[in-house]
C-alpha cells in the first residue's frame, strides 16, 4: 500500500504541492532553482563573490584590549564587542530584504586573534590561504599588512597558548599534536559555539527588555559580598553588549536610510525604507511581524558569532519560533504567503554568506562547511506532545528545494504520529540529492535527553544542534564537539601493550618514550600472548580508562582557560538562568550545562573484536602472533589474509548479525562506561556522543593498519556506519540489516547524539515506489530506536566523473557527515572517503 494513501494532516503543506518532486540525484546543478526571481539573482550574486578573510574585527578587538587592558576580563571582552559593533563596517547587499554580516563582508571570514594567532601568522606567511586547493579565501593587501602587524600585541595572551602551557605532556601526548588518540582543535584554537540561544525569550522581550532585566539585577547587589563583586562585573559586561548591540542594528537602519535615498528604483527604494524601519524597530523593540522576526532573529545570531568565533550555533525550531508572526501576517494581510516564502529563501542565502577561516591541516579533514553548524529544526512534537507540524514545516523544506545550497544545516523531526504529508515532501527533497535535510527520531531523543537530567517539556522542545546533538534550546550550555575520541587508536594500542603499531625511530616521541622504555598507552599485553578472547575485551576496557581520563582531563582544562580568558556576557543575555543567577554562561550559569565529546571508529573496533574473536580464537585460523605481524606490515606478504578478513567469511557489523553487532554494541559500551556522567569544570557532567562527522579521515592518519582490514593511514569507519576499507564493504546485506544492526546499539545512552550515513543510487529511488521503500526502511529503523539517519543520493559513477571534471559538476552537493558541501570543494582524502561508502538498493 501506498504511504499517500492516508492523510493525517489536513493544513496548508507548504507554497508547493506536498508530493512534488524535484527529481532525484539532481542535487545542485540546476538554474534558476527558485520560483522567485530575487532568490535567483542572489544566489548568482553570491556564487560569484570570490570568498576572503578580513582583518576589521581583529584589528577592533585588539584596540579594545590595549585600551581596556586593566579592567577585569569580563568587562574587557565586553568592550571589545562594543567595539566591534559600533565601529566595524555594515554593508547592505542588493535585492536582499534581510540585512547584516559577522564583521566581515559576505563569504569572508572575520578574524578571532583572542582564541589562537600563531598559526595564522604562520600561514599568511609561508602557506597563503588562497593558494589551498580547497577552502581557498583571499586576502587583499591591506587585510594581509594589518593582521600580519597585530603580531606582536598577541603572544602569550590567547586560550589556545593558555591551554597548551597548563596541560601536562600526559595530556597531550594524545591530541592532534601527539599521536591522534583525541582531537581537541575546536576549542583550543576557536570558539566553543554548539549553542541554541533563548529566540522565544528574545522576541518577547526585545534587546531593550533584556537590557532593563539587567539594570534591575545589578540595582540588587551588594557589594559587600565577594559573590556580588563578581556578579557586578557580569552584569556591567551584560550592559555594555546591550548598548552596544542595539547600536549595532541600529547602523544597519541609518544605512538603509542612506541608501533608500540615493535609489532611483522606486521598489527597491520601498524596501530599503521598510529595512531601515525594521532595523530600527527590533533594535530595542519585541518584533511585530514575520520580517521583523527573522531579521532580529538574523542580527542577534550574527552577534553571537561576532563575540564567540563557535560555529554550530543553532538557530532552533523555525517553524515553532515564527508561527505565531506567520499566522498572525495572514490573520491581517501584512505579508502574503508567496512573501514569507520568498523571506525564508532570502534568509538561507543569508546564512550561506557566513564563513569561517581554519587551519590548513583542518580543511583536509573537514572542508567545504564555510561557517559550519548553520542549523535548524523542524517537525516534531511540542512541549505537551503533540504533533508540532505546521505551515512553515513545509515552507523550509520548500526553501531547500528553491536554493539547493548547503545551508542551513537543516533536520527534520519525526515520532510516531508524524504526518504522511510531511513525510512524503521531506523524503522528495532527500530524493534531490542535496544531503538536506536529515532527520531526527523524537521516540530516541527524547528519552536521551532526560536521561541526563533534561525535563520532560525541555527534552520534547530539544533542537539538534549543528551536525545532530540533542540540547535544550535556549537553556543549555552543552560543549558539544568537545573533542573527538579514536576508539580505533585506543584498540590499536589495546591489542599492543599500549604501543602503536609500527612503533619506531621514525616517531617524534621516539626519544621521550619508547627508546626509554615507556610506551604511549596503558600496559595491557599484546595479541601475540593473550590466551583467550576476553583478555582481548579486557585490554580494550583498561586502554580505554586510560585516555577517558586524560581526555577528561585535557576538556575540563581548555573549559577552565575558556572561562578565564573569554567568558560571553552576550550570549548570556540569551541563554536562561545567566542573568538571574549573575553568572556567565561560560562558567555555569545555564539551566543545563554537559561537556560532550564524540567517540569515533565503532565499527572500526567492532569488527576488529570479531575478527580475532572468529579467526583466533575459534577457528583458530590465525594466531594472534600472526594477525599483529600482518598489520605491523601493512598487510603486505599476507595478501590472501588480508582478503579474508575483508570477506563475507568473516562475520561483520552492518550485516544483521548478533555475533558481530553484540561486539560493536561492547566497542561503543566501553567508551560510553568510562566518559558518562564524570564531573565537567561548568557544573554539569560529560555526555558521550557516537559520531565522526568527518574527523574518521584525520583518525585515520594516526592509526597504523588495523585487523578487521584496513591498511594504514586508511580512514577508519565513519559515525554509525559499517566499515569500507579499500578491499572492499563489510556490510553485504542492505538497508534493512544495516538498520537492524544500528538499532542493536544501546543509543539512549549516547546522549551527545549519533549519525547515520546512507548512501543510495538514484535509480533505486525513482517514482513512487523507491520514495515509498525509503520511506519504509527508515520508519522501521525508527520503530526499532534508531536515532539518526541522512543520506546521500548519488551514484558512484557520477562522484568519480566529478572528481576528474570537476568545472562540470560545481553544484554538486554531498552528504560529507554532519553537513552537506559542494563535492568538488572537499579534500580528495573525504572525497574518496564518500566515493568508497556502500552503494545501497533495494534488489
Amino acid at each position: 500500500m501506498s504511504v499517500v494513501e492516508k492523510s493525517f494532516y489536513a493544513g496548508p503543506c507548504g507554497v508547493e504541492p506536498y508530493d512534488k518532486e524535484w527529481g532525484v540525484g539532481v542535487s545542485g546543478m540546476v538554474d534558476n532553482p527558485s520560483p522567485y526571481p530575487r532568490i535567483n539573482r542572489m544566489l548568482k550574486w553570491l556564487d560569484a563573490v570570490t570568498p576572503g578573510a578580513d582583518h576589521e574585527r581583529a584589528c577592533l578587538v585588539t584596540e579594545a584590549y590595549q585600551k581596556h587592558s586593566y579592567k577585569p576580563q569580563i568587562v574587557k571582552c565586553a568592550e571589545a564587542l562594543s567595539n566591534v559593533l559600533r565601529n566595524v563596517t555594515v554593508r547592505i547587499y542588493p535585492d536582499e530584504l534581510i540585512v547584516g554580516e559577522i564583521a566581515a563582508p559576505a563569504k569572508s571570514a572575520p578574524v578571532f586573534p583572542e582564541f589562537s594567532y600563531n598559526w595564522i601568522v604562520d600561514e599568511i606567511k609561508n602557506n597563503p590561504w588562497k593558494s589551498r586547493t580547497h577552502d581557498v579565501h583571499v586576502l587583499s593587501e591591506e587585510t594581509e599588512k594589518r593582521l600580519l602587524e597585530l603580531a606582536e600585541y598577541w603572544p602569550g595572551k590567547t586560550v589556545e597558548e593558555q591551554i597548551k602551557a597548563t596541560c601536562t605532556d600526559e595530556e597531550l601526548k594524545g591530541c592532534q599534536m601527539g599521536k591522534g588518540v583525541y582531537f581537541l582543535d575546536l576549542y583550543m584554537y576557536g570558539g566553543v559555539g554548539h549553542i541554541c540561544a533563548n529566540y522565544e525569550s528574545l522576541f518577547k522581550q526585545g534587546f531593550g527588555g533584556l537590557g532593563k532585566r539587567v539594570e534591575e539585577k545589578l540595582a540588587g547587589i551588594d557589594p559587600s559580598l565577594p559573590e556580588d563583586i563578581k556578579k557586578r562585573n557580569f552584569y556591567q559586561a551584560q550592559l555594555i553588549v546591550v548598548e552596544a548591540s542595539i547600536e549595532f542594528i541600529k547602523r544597519y537602519a541609518r544605512l538603509a536610510r542612506e541608501m533608500a535615498a540615493q535609489e532611483q528604483d522606486e521598489t527597491r527604494k520601498n524596501e530599503l525604507v521598510q529595512i531601515a524601519g525594521n532595523c530600527e524597530w527590533v533594535s530595542e523593540n519585541p518584533p511585530r511581524t514575520f520580517w521583523e522576526a527573522i531579521q532580529l532573529y538574523h542580527l542577534a545570531t550574527n552577534i553571537i558569532l561576532i563575540e564567540s568565533n563557535g560555529h554550530s550555533v543553532t538557530y532552533g525550531r523555525f517553524d515553532q519560533l515564527f508561527y505565531p508572526f506567520y499566522k498572525n501576517d495572514m490573520k491581517n494581510g501584512t505579508a502574503t504567503k508567496d512573501f514569507v516564502q520568498e523571506l525564508i529563501e532570502n534568509f538561507f542565502i543569508k546564512l550561506h554568506e557566513l564563513n569561517k577561516v581554519r587551519d590548513t591541516g583542518n580543511t583536509i579533514v573537514a572542508s567545504g562547511p564555510r561557517m559550519g553548524g548553520t542549523a535548524l529544526d523542524v517537525g516534531g512534537i511540542d512541549r505537551k506532545g503533540r504533533d508540532a507540524t505546521n505551515d512553515l514545516s513545509f515552507m523550509v523544506l520548500d526553501a531547500h528545494a528553491h536554493t539547493r545550497i548547503p545551508n542551513p544545516w537543516m533536520a527534520v523531526r519525526f515520532h510516531a504520529n508524524t504526518p504522511v504529508e510531511f513525510k512524503i515532501k521531506v523524503f522528495n527533497v532527500i530524493r534531490i540529492g542535496t544531503g538536506e535535510p536529515k532527520i531526527l527520531n523524537d521516540e530516541v531523543n527524547i528519552p536521551a535527553a532526560m536521561a541526563y537530567g533534561r525535563s520532560l517539556e525541555d527534552a520534547r522542545d530539544y533542537v539538534g544542534i549543528g551536525c545532530v546533538e540533542p540540547d535544550a534550546a535556549g537553556k543549555e550550555y552543552g560543549w558539544h564537539d568537545a573533542a573527538y575520541f579514536s576508539m580505533a587508536k585506543v584498540f590499536e594500542l589495546a591489542i599492543n601493550d599500549g604501543r602503536c603499531v609500527g612503533c619506531g625511530s621514525n616517531c617524534p616521541r621516539w626519544e621521550i618514550c619508547a627508546s626509554v622504555g615507556k610506551r604511549l598507552g596503558a600496559q595491557t599485553g599484546r595479541l601475540a600472548d593473550f590466551k583467550s578472547f576476553d583478555e582481548v575485551l579486557d585490554a580494550y576496557d583498561k586502554q580505554m580508562k586510560y585516555w577517558c581520563d586524560r581526555l577528561v582531563s585535557v576538556i575540563n582544562i581548555m573549559d577552565l582557560t575558556h572561562q578565564s580568558l573569554k567568558p560571553l556576557p552576550y550570549l548570556s543575555l540569551l541563554i536562561d538562568d545567566c542573568t538571574e543567577k549573575g553568572v556567565d554562561v561560560t562558567a555555569g550559569g545555564a539551566r543545563y550545562n554537559f561537556s560532550g565529546p564524540q567517540g569515533v571508529g565503532t565499527a572500526t573496533v567492532g569488527d576488529g573484536l570479531s575478527t580475532i574473536k572468529q579467526l583466533v580464537f575459534e577457528e583458530k585460523k590465525v594466531t594472534g602472533a600472526e594477525l599483529l605481524k600482518a598489520v605491523e606490515n601493512n598487510w603486505e606478504g599476507y595478501e590472501p589474509l588480508y582478503a579474508l578478513v575483508n570477506s563475507k567469511k568473516v562475520r561483520h557489523y552492518g550485516n544483521d548479525d548478533d555475533y558481530a553487532d553484540e561486539l560493536a554494541g561492547f566497542a561503543l559500551n566501553t567508551y560510553c562506561k568510562h566518559l558518562e556522567r564524570r564531573p565537567n569544570a561548568h557544573g554539569g557532567v560529560f555526555v558521550p556522543g557516537v559520531f565522526s562527522v568527518s574527523v574518521n579521515v584525520g583518525a585515520g592518519f594516526f592509526c597504523g593498519a588495523s585487523v578487521e582490514g584496513r591498511k594504514a593511514f586508511e580512514p577508519v569507519s565513519d559515525c554509525l556506519g559499517p566499515v569500507h576499507t579499500y578491499a572492499g564493504s563489510h556490510d553485504l546485506s542492505g538497508p534493512t540489516a544495516i538498520a537492524n544492526s544500528v538499532s542493536k546499539l544501546d543509543l539512549v545512552r549516547v546522549g551527545n547524539g549519533t549519525i547515520l550515513n546512507w548512501k543510495f543510487t538514484p535509480t533505486c529511488l525513482t517514482g513512487e515506489t523507491g520514495r515509498d521503500n525509503l520511506i519504509s526502511v527508515i520508519d522501521g529503523f525508527f520503530a526499532k530506536k534508531g536515532m539518526q539517519s541522512q543520506f546521500n543520493v548519488v551514484s558512484r559513477e557520477t562522484l568519480l566523473a566529478a572528481q576528474a571534471n570537476p568545472e562540470k559538476y560545481k553544484g554538486l552537493l554531498v552528504r560529507v557527515a554532519g553537513y552537506s558541501a559542494y563535492f568538488v570543494e572537499l579534500s580528495k582524502e573525504l572525497q574518496d572517503d564518500i566515493i568508497g561508502r556502500t552503494e545501497l538498493s533495494f534488489d
